[in-house]
């Protein structure tokens, strides 16, 4: 999990921070300004994306993870409808151009250092495209669910055990 420990100065005004009790943990402070660091949690989105009992998954091109399938997902940009960001994601790694029908399920807890604090999970329906893989997937598949690839995340994992 990633921690605050590499705030050494206060963003507003360049004092060097001290760390103390605020809102009941120990955060970067900054003494001559009052400033006090928040982490931001990192969130992802994902789709599930089913057609004749098959679900659409994406091999891993990168680490973590490499060569293990998940959900069509990505991180979700400052300012960028969750939703978006889900079907924009599915559309860069796969191809396809899908339409959110509803949130699935959020599941929270960081796999890796690099990874998301939150990741929302929505049902969407394929409405079109051409199947390639591209973007961080090498790979893009149609599975039936009792014959799955190895998968990389818990969240992926959760989701395909519905």
């Amino acid at each position: 999990m990633a921690g605050d420990d590499h705030i050494n100065f206060c963003s507003r005004c360049g004092t060097q921070v001290i760390r103390e009790d605020k809102f009941g943990k120990v955060r970067p402070f900054c003494p001559q300004c009052g400033w006090i660091y928040f982490i931001d949690p990192k969130v992802a989105a994902a789709v599930l994306v089913e057609v004749d009992g098959r679900v659409l998954l994406v091999r891993r091109a990168n680490e973590p993870f490499r060569g293990l399938w998940t959900l069509p997902a990505g991180f979700v940009n400052g300012g960028e409808d969750p939703a978006e960001a889900a079907t924009r994601e599915c559309l860069e790694e796969t191809g396809l151009s899908v339409r959110v029908l509803r949130v699935l399920e959020i599941i929270s807890g960081r796999e890796h250092k690099r990874g998301a604090d939150f990741v929302i999970v929505y049902i969407a329906e394929l409405i079109g495209g051409d199947l390639l893989p591209a973007d961080d997937a090498d790979a893009a598949e149609w599975f039936p669910r009792d014959n799955l690839p190895p998968l990389a995340f818990k969240a992926t994992q959760k989701i395909l055990t519905y």
